[in-house]
């Protein structure tokens, strides 16, 4: 009889809607440019904190995730290091109105590997053109903006068309550093925000390649409409409040990004 009555009564509970039953963690699709590969990391370990929601991360070229997303991936969140690539979804349709956020500008850097007889710091570019480096790791200029700023950095040196024939092109910037730091290539251009890493810290030594000397790599995120279809708007726009906040800034500043224009 007690356990016929205690059923009724779960019952009632669950009919007059008093029940609350926890709502179930949201699983965040995101798309990242590679150069975020450590700050980004700590970025969704925040936000998984705050929110108990949980994140799948993707790092790659902001250029082949824009014609990725372009073409229905489905993502819905992009941090592109080329702010067009951004815009270029909004004007398409294909990210949320008013979303747009510049989160930083990012810089290159010369990197070769600390047994190098190089010496970075004083020789700048011109490293490059000693006969110690057989090949140079950059970015593939075609789809990542660091192997457009490098193509550009080495054209201002007046060196481009000296070393031309001895690069090799990541897919992205940190395949691109991955090949350095490997010993594949003997030196590199890569983002600061890499540099400043522990892996590369430990390994390497760099120098900082002047901001005068390159376009301005300015990195923006936006929320995807796919977030809208997939019912992740409000985890989107809860991580882009997390992205938005003074601990993310910190941490960004860390790995050497500059705060953007709004």
């Amino acid at each position: 009889m007690m356990k016929k009555q205690l059923l009724r009564a779960f019952l009632a509970i669950v009919a007059m809607g008093y029940l609350v039953l926890p709502a179930r963690a949201a699983e965040l699709r995101i798309a990242a440019a590679s150069d975020l590969n450590f700050a980004i990391k700590e970025i969704i370990a925040q936000y998984e904190r705050e929110t108990g929601n949980r994140a799948v991360l993707t790092l790659g070229s902001s250029g082949i995730f824009f014609t990725q997303i372009s073409q229905g991936a489905p993502f819905d969140f992009y941090l592109s290091a080329d702010r067009s690539y951004a815009t270029q979804l909004l004007d398409m349709k294909l990210a949320e109105p008013g979303s747009l956020f510049n989160y930083g500008i990012g810089k290159i850097v010369v990197w070769v590997p600390k047994n190098s007889p190089i010496d970075v710091t004083r020789m700048g570019m011109q490293s490059f053109l000693q006969s110690s480096i057989r090949k140079i790791a950059i970015a593939n200029p075609t789809h990542a903006p660091y192997g457009r700023a490098a193509v550009a950095a080495l054209q201002r040196a007046g060196i481009y068309d000296r070393v031309k024939d001895k690069l090799v092109l990541g897919e992205n910037i940190s395949q691109t550093a991955e090949f350095v730091q490997s010993g594949a290539a003997q030196a590199g251009v890569i983002a600061l925000s890499l540099a400043l890493s522990a892996p590369m810290r430990e390994s390497g030594k760099y120098w900082e390649i002047p901001r005068d000397t390159y376009p301005v790599v300015e990195q923006s995120a936006v929320i995807l409409r796919h977030a809208r279809a997939s019912g992740n708007l409000e985890a989107a726009q809860a991580f882009m409040r997390t992205l938005k906040s003074p601990q993310v800034r910190a941490i960004l500043d860390r790995y050497g990004f500059m705060a953007a224009r709004p």
